[in-house]
């Protein structure tokens, strides 16, 4: 059997993990008409928030699918981000050590039509769940992996359900594992993990509380305390009762160990009040377990690809909680490898278009690394440290979040992109027959020929270097006589970095692959060079 091709009853693609990344490869799958099957093994979506948004490069991912207004409207604090605080306390109730905005720096700066996202992850796991079962993924909660092997056409996988401890065997042609730091995939694999490491294990708590007198009038958004640890952590969950308290876990105990009075013995050090009224909030809607626990560090998996097997989001790197990059890491993660599975899958590209996955997701794991680094001291460190003249922190994050690249080069300040191969895109405001949308709405399905309003040779390539190679493209003119689409400000052709007579060719997650900045004497053979490079022939 060609390694393109899936043997016949043999599913596309497992999931293992049903969090926020997990849920995401399935839905960015389901775009790509490729069917999953999901495992996970808590019976239900945690009511924890967990992480607390997403950054406008994944908001941007979700737009292509549809998410993006629902996304807002299930934001999780109706109260402007630029009014809460950021304090630096031995206590809620003591005095403080700092204080300043929480709002995250603006990496926008007009590059995109979207924001930072406050969602908390259970309320995009309910979205991303009800979304992926549209798109036909299966989704089997309360269900763990025991075992797996593949070979050379795919991967074998015993799973168990863990209310009546029943087996099945279920076929694959790929597996992606989306199971957390610890990844048991990871490790049965035998991938190391590379960087600092684990830091700590935390207690987590979601609890309800009146704090306004420890609060004293002060908005707050998130606190970061001595007591009862160093680097204890409180957040605002719904601005007004609800908060979220992590801490070192206490040496010598466990999840197992922990009772309800030693945490809320725990949340009261933290806010100052011996006396204060705390109700924990449990972990899954039918109760049980009311508390949780993480791992906070600093690594990344040697290799993100192993046969037909592949790591996403906290299997593949573990980086700090600071500036809240780590689920858009894993759901970028997503939409880099879901495009690439499906090619493969059905027939469009080689097996070794999957290897780019890691060659592409691996640097950007320690760029996003070191950043996470850099701002957890800033804000953990001792008073003042971190705090001298230094890049411009509204520019650091930006480049974090859009100035990755593909490829050779270093990273690029958003307002520098200008369609280089290996960048993301740039965004231009668009008019398609009075609608204004955006030149990132035309990507997320087929790559995309864009051409500005010379470019008519381009686009009449591009319908037969589709009927040669076997690759959709979808072409697009911005401009000119019987364009669809017009550039009220000024064209593409700036932004992009082509000439009038130029053309583009966009990958499905929003990457530039390829740019011709002016005209070809043989546009036809130009583009199916440059298909084939994107997508290599299969055998």
């Amino acid at each position: 059997m060609s390694a393109t091709q899936q043997a016949p009853g043999q599913l596309p693609v497992l999931i293992v993990g049903g969090a926020v990344t997990g849920l995401s490869t399935a839905v960015f799958l389901g775009r790509h008409g490729v069917r999953s099957l999901v495992v996970e093994r808590h019976p239900d979506t945690l009511s924890h928030p967990r992480s607390r948004g997403v950054n406008p490069r994944t908001v941007e991912l979700y737009r292509q699918v549809g998410l993006e207004r629902a996304i807002w409207s299930e934001a999780s604090l109706a109260t402007d981000f630029s009014k809460l605080l950021m304090i630096r306390a031995e206590t809620l109730a003591g005095p403080e050590m700092f204080s300043g905005p929480t709002d995250q720096p603006d990496p926008t700066g007009g590059v995109s039509p979207c924001e930072w996202a406050p969602i908390d992850q259970d309320r995009l796991e309910h979205l991303l769940r009800d979304r992926a079962a549209a798109l036909g993924a299966e989704l089997a909660f309360g269900t763990e992996l025991v075992s797996f092997d593949q070979d050379a056409d795919g991967v074998t996988a015993l799973l168990r359900d863990a209310a009546d401890g029943s087996e099945r065997t279920v076929r694959a042609a790929y597996l992606v594992a989306a199971d957390g730091s610890r990844s048991p995939v990871r490790q049965r694999l035998g991938i190391v993990a590379d960087g600092p490491g684990e830091f700590a294990t935390t207690l987590s708590v979601l609890f309800e509380a009146d704090l306004s007198r420890a609060a004293r009038g002060r908005e707050v958004g998130v606190c970061y305390l001595d007591k009862p640890a160093p680097s204890t952590i409180l957040f605002a969950h719904d601005g007004e009762q609800r908060w979220i308290f992590a801490t070192a876990m206490p040496e010598g105990e466990s999840l197992e160990t922990m009772t309800e009075e030693r945490a809320v013995g725990l949340v009261r050090d933290a806010i100052g009040e011996p006396d204060l009224a705390v109700r924990i909030v449990p972990q899954l809607p039918a109760g049980g377990a009311k508390w949780l626990s993480f791992v906070i560090g600093a690594q990344v998996a040697r290799d993100y690809r192993s046969g037909r097997v592949f790591l996403v989001g906290d299997a593949a790197h573990l980086v700090p909680p600071t500036g809240g990059f780590g689920a858009s890491l894993g759901i970028q993660d997503a939409g880099n490898l879901a495009w690439k599975l499906a090619a493969v899958l059905d027939g469009t590209a080689a097996d070794s278009l999957l290897d780019t996955y890691h060659a592409e997701r691996h640097p950007v794991a320690w760029m996003t690394l070191q950043q996470a680094l850099g701002m957890m001291q800033e804000r953990t460190g001792p008073e003042g440290e971190g705090q001298e003249a230094g890049p411009d922190p509204a520019e650091a994050y930006g480049t974090t979040v859009f100035g990755y690249r593909y490829g050779d080069g270093p990273p690029v300040p958003p307002h520098a992109l200008n369609g280089e191969p290996g960048t993301r895109a740039p965004h231009v405001e668009l008019d398609r027959a009075g609608e204004r949308i955006s030149t990132l709405d035309l990507y997320g399905g087929a790559p995309v020929l864009l051409t500005a309003e010379g470019g008519a040779a381009w686009a009449r390539a591009a319908g037969a270097v589709a009927e040669e190679t076997g690759v959709r493209l979808d072409a697009y003119r911005v401009g000119g006589d019987g364009a669809t689409l017009t550039a009220p400000d000024g064209g593409i052709a700036k932004p992009y970095g082509i000439g009038e007579d130029g053309a583009v060719l966009v990958r499905p997650d929003g990457f530039v692959a390829w740019r011709a900045q002016g005209a070809a004497d043989d546009p036809r053979a130009a583009l199916r060079e440059a298909v084939r490079a994107l997508y290599p022939a299969p055998h």
